[in-house]
């Protein structure tokens, strides 16, 4: 079979196809019967639909009563305030390599901000590990120092 062929039956599918027994009669027999009888042969027995919407009540309660408990059980915990710790701001520091100071100024003002931050806001342990990994960037970089 080449493409010359497939294009034929191609078009020829874009041809309408008569239908192979006349439909009207059924149709027509169709729409005398009254609609009752009708609904009644199609009737389906329902599956009671309830069921799901108690699964969904009950479901949205559960985590609600769930979100709630936790909330209790972390609002009776103790506030641990790490604050002190990070409080004491070392001492002003400026390295003698130029690279090194533009990065030990970014990194002394990301420190003082978070200080800011951690006073409005104490219990946060993102901000704690912020600062942790900020002052371990100092760190390094002293050692940057050091060493070179």
């Amino acid at each position: 079979m080449n493409e010359f062929e497939w294009r034929r039956q191609l078009r020829d599918l874009q041809q309408p196809v008569p239908p192979r027994r006349d439909l009207w009669p059924v149709i027509e027999a169709a729409l005398d019967t009254p609609v009752a009888s009708t609904a009644a042969k199609n009737a389906r027995p329902r599956r009671a639909f309830h069921a799901p919407s108690w699964l969904l009540v009950a479901s949205f309660v559960g985590i609600t009563l769930l979100a709630l408990g936790l909330g209790l059980q972390q609002s009776r915990q103790p506030i641990q305030a790490p604050v002190a710790a990070a409080s004491a701001p070392p001492a002003a520091w400026k390295p003698e390599d130029p690279r090194l100071a533009g990065a030990a100024v970014e990194l002394d003002a990301a420190r003082m901000e978070l200080h800011q931050a951690i006073a409005q806001s104490p219990d946060s342990g993102a901000l704690q590990r912020l600062l942790r990994r900020t002052e371990q960037q100092q760190s390094r970089l002293r050692q940057l120092d050091r060493a070179g």
